[in-house]
């Protein structure tokens, strides 16, 4: 087992549901429903990708091959720009900032997880 992918899935899974609350208790009275829609895409995308670095973790061991402690770096990296800008696009108006310039880095997020995803269907491949 890889301990760190263990370790990031845990801190991401475990922040997810206290972003999931933090949204549908607190920011549900102070955002727009297509605010809190976007903030809640963040949740979910890190929850997923928090649960498959977990399923990454586990496929680490002395045969495995390379490509998942990639697809856990790249997973990774993606739950941090994706989420981490939508997280702060949606609440922006609320914080009293123009975060715009976030904007390009949430599809940079989103294509390291489908790369995260893509070294796990090699790795598995070539396992």
């Amino acid at each position: 087992m890889n301990k760190n992918l263990g370790i990031w899935g845990s801190i991401f899974l475990g922040t997810a549901v206290a972003f999931g609350a933090f949204g549908a208790h607190y920011l549900k009275g102070l955002l727009a429903a297509d605010q809190l829609e976007i903030f809640q895409t963040g949740v979910d995308y890190q929850f997923i990708h928090g649960l498959g670095l977990l399923l990454l973790g586990n496929m680490d061991g002395p045969h495995s091959h390379k490509y998942f402690k990639w697809a856990g770096k790249l997973m990774i990296i993606g739950i941090v720009l994706f989420s981490g800008s939508l997280y702060l696009l949606s609440m922006q108006n609320w914080m009293g900032l123009s975060l715009r310039f976030l904007g390009p880095i949430t599809p940079l997020g989103g294509l390291s997880m489908i790369f995260g995803w893509l070294f796990s269907l090699i790795g598995f491949i070539k396992q």
